[in-house]
């Protein structure tokens, strides 16, 4: 009977095992089926659980780290968008995606993102070292970086037709020559391809093309159809071929002798590593001014590299660029050459017209230390002393901030900063109490239109306190912006009581000057 009963279990137990698919001709089980990622607009929504999955599912990944309140990310999100339909149009291997930063702290812990919004491409599945995306923030840049990540970032030329046609395609080609396609200097002209989004690569090794363009030796040459038509950058043959002085080369060759200022040059202007800046202000709706600009250009060939000759229209929107160098739009015809470095300005001294020689000579006396940059300022108010804040220029700053019987305390200000405006009741209200005192002074300077030699201002407000007496002495004043703190640090001789902090723990970040440049983004 025993027996009996486990042959029948033994029975049940084999038939269960066929209607489970393990049985010849049983059905099979279905797999689960594996999770899909959502998307929104062609961005793929990624977050703890589902990362992994797109990082195997998708050989190349930008991932946006952004934040719902970000004003920035808000600002991206459309060119996002659009980055992503244009590469999906061209069936490109790279996705978008993103991540919603405070909602998957995980995440951003795992990728030490301290702010928004953050792009990171992953690799390969690679998750732990995605490349920081420093590329541009406009739907075309982006897919353009991508691009040069999965496929080749230069073409690669087997004949001298391929190589005329893409010479013949662009403003700006740039094509390397390097006999041995292993080199090491190659993986560096490809490496730098990758980045110089405004430029069009091409690789060769073939002998024909060598002669075709008259290349004796390793050498990386730019094509253009302006100025010299061309630029050669030969490989040193002993230490190879370095990234940074071909990306220098190459910006500088790859821009007009002289370019005009705009919104769309601007960037290239200030990315241009070149440090002395020749500007000239026209009003190009007036024909004598525009008889000029031939002058200008036959005297910049000389001097590429080393001086960047800028044309300024005043009559465009470019108030801002006159200001910066104290000139009225009716001023034009004008010189100016700034030194990007220092900030110096330089003017030519004397009249006379603006002719090729005046300004080769200009450029000659600036370099060679011939001529003294000048300062901005403002003319003096008639009432600069009448209010309880008194009102400093350049005229008269070094008469009211070093008179040796004043204790002059002096804000430096840009009259667009928010924080200059925040604190300026507080700034009032001092003056108003401290007004009766004969040897206290509250004083305020536009740093924006008045430039100090010895005291170059980098951020807004900066606040200083000149004490009295001899010696020039000058304390910077960098606590809590309110009138009771204020009257502490006056009233102390130029430095607050031991039991108050020396840094304001809580103040907001200062203004820097509008011509600095930062990336925008918010921090966590």
């Amino acid at each position: 009977m025993d027996g009996q009963l486990l042959l029948a279990l033994l029975l049940l137990l084999l038939g269960a095992s066929g209607l489970r698919g393990q049985g010849p001709g049983g059905p099979e089980e279905e797999p689960l089926e594996e999770e899909k990622v959502p998307e929104e607009d062609g961005i793929l929504v990624l977050n703890q659980r589902n990362l992994g999955l797109a990082l195997r599912a998708h050989r190349t990944l930008l991932v946006q780290f952004y934040a719902p309140w970000c004003g920035h990310c808000k600002a991206l999100a459309p060119e996002y968008s659009k980055a992503a339909a244009l590469l999906a149009a061209e069936s490109a291997e790279a996705r978008l995606a993103k991540v919603d930063g405070p909602a998957e702290a995980e995440l951003t812990k795992e990728f030490a993102v301290t702010e928004y919004p953050t792009l990171k491409f992953f690799r390969d599945g690679n998750r732990t070292h995605p490349e920081e995306y420093t590329g541009p923030k406009e739907a075309d840049g982006m897919a353009e970086w991508l691009r040069r990540r999965v496929g080749p970032s230069a073409m690669w030329l087997a004949d001298t037709e391929g190589a005329q046609e893409l010479i013949d395609s662009r403003d700006v080609v740039v094509i390397g020559f390097f006999r041995d396609r292993q080199d090491e200097d190659v993986a560096t002209f490809l490496a730098l391809a990758q980045d110089a989004l405004d430029m069009t690569f091409g690789l060769t090794d073939q002998p024909k093309l060598f002669e075709k363009f008259g290349v004796a030796k390793d050498t990386v040459i730019l094509f253009k159809k302006f100025d010299e038509g061309r630029a050669d950058f030969p490989v040193d043959e002993e230490l190879g071929l370095d990234q940074g002085d071909l990306s220098r080369f190459l910006l500088t060759h790859s821009m007009h002798l002289v370019t005009e200022f705009n919104s769309q040059t601007s960037p290239k202007i200030f990315a241009a590593r070149i440090l002395n800046h020749l500007l000239l202000f026209v009003n190009q709706t007036v024909a004598e001014h525009r008889e000029l600009l031939e002058g200008f250009g036959e005297a910049a060939p000389p001097f590429r590299g080393q001086v960047l000759f800028v044309v300024v229209d005043v009559g465009a929107s470019n108030a801002h660029v006159l200001q910066y160098f104290g000139l009225k739009a009716e001023e034009a015809p004008a010189l100016r050459l700034i030194n990007m470095e220092t900030t110096k300005k330089y003017a030519p001294v004397g009249g006379g017209p603006l002719t090729a020689a005046a300004v080769a000579t200009f450029c000659h006396a600036v370099l060679s230390g011939q001529v003294k940059p000048y300062l901005l300022s403002q003319d003096v108010p008639p009432d600069w002393d009448r209010r309880p804040v008194k009102t400093l220029v350049g005229k008269n700053f070094e008469q009211v901030a070093f008179d040796e019987t004043k204790n002059v305390f002096v804000k430096f200000y840009a009259p667009w900063c928010t924080h200059c405006k925040a604190m300026a009741a507080a700034w009032e209200a001092l003056a108003e109490k401290y007004k009766d005192h004969e040897d206290i002074v509250i004083a305020e300077l536009d740093a924006t239109a008045n430039e100090l030699e010895a005291f170059p201002v980098h951020g807004f407000p900066t606040l200083k306190y000149f004490p009295a007496g001899p010696g020039r002495k000058v304390i910077e004043y960098k606590s809590t912006r309110d009138v009771e703190t204020f009257s502490k640090f006056l009233d102390n001789g130029g430095e607050l009581p031991a039991e108050e902090p020396t840094e304001e723990p809580t103040a907001p970040f200062q203004d820097t000057p509008a011509n600095a440049s930062a990336e925008p983004k918010e921090e966590l």
